[in-house]
């Protein structure tokens, strides 16, 4: 087992608030829907709805606190949405464009180092602008100073965005370089869990935009990062158990739709 026995107890406390706050708060959607409930019953269907909902903010709600939690005994800093800075040149945001005008069209592959190596060369270049930047999902800071910053998306981001992923990337890098031009950046996006499980993930979509091998962990890669190898399947095993724990619970309130 990685984690110890306090991360542990922090985890499924943190599964069971968010669970137990969404019971409470919770209202299904009145829409109307005679097909789908003589189909299928009241209870399921709202059951359904609950899960649609839950997913909408997972991530903020348990993915978020959790990886907080497992990075806080790792990191220096560990913290959830914050803003990576303020401040832009316009050289790097010309670099910027000038690097996304060509992953679009293929004229070069993507090359995370490359490309901070491209931005810190202008980042204090031309004018400075005042930016607001997509704010950071987890924010960390090893002990020796380098920082990581991770856009949590879901298990299936979409295709059409990719390209805005890629450029919060980059700016994020553009802001922190413009305050110290000699920071060690690494920006990336998590995937919690891979829906394709067992096959490996279908990054073949994300190829020509992100430096797979230095932008993107999933599913073990990014929990096992934050917390230590077997992380992943250690956390795994809190939402069980919170799920069986809970389960009576859960039965009783989608009871009430029956």
């Amino acid at each position: 087992m990685t984690l110890s026995k306090k991360q542990i107890k922090l985890i499924e406390d943190v599964i069971k608030n968010s669970l137990k706050n969404k019971f409470s708060t919770y209202s299904p959607e009145p829409a109307i829907m005679p097909f789908h409930t003589r189909l299928l019953g009241k209870d399921r269907l709202a059951l359904y709805s609950f899960i649609h909902s839950l997913n909408t903010n997972f991530g903020t709600t348990i993915f978020e606190p959790v990886a907080v939690s497992l990075a806080s005994n790792k990191f220096k800093i560990a913290k959830s949405q914050k803003k990576s800075g303020t401040q832009i040149s316009t050289g790097a945001q010309f670099e910027i464009q000038k690097i996304m005008d060509e992953l679009t069209a293929a004229n070069r592959k993507p090359n995370k180092q490359k490309e901070i190596e491209i931005i810190r060369q202008v980042c204090q270049k031309g004018e400075m602008r005042t930016v607001k930047p997509t704010k950071i999902d987890i924010c960390l800071e090893s002990n020796d100073g380098e920082i990581y910053f991770f856009d949590i998306k879901t298990a299936k981001p979409n295709k059409g965005g990719f390209k805005e992923f890629k450029r919060t990337l980059l700016e994020w890098s553009a802001t922190v370089l413009s305050d110290n031009p000699k920071a060690k950046i690494n920006t990336l996006i998590a995937i919690p869990y891979n829906p394709y499980e067992p096959k490996p993930y279908s990054r073949w979509t994300m190829a020509g935009m992100f430096d797979l091998d230095n932008e993107l962990k999933v599913a073990e890669e990014f929990w096992d990062f934050l917390g230590g190898k077997g992380t992943y399947d250690d956390l795994l095993g809190c939402f069980e158990r919170v799920g069986i724990e809970l389960r009576s619970e859960i039965d009783e309130y989608f009871e009430k739709f029956k």
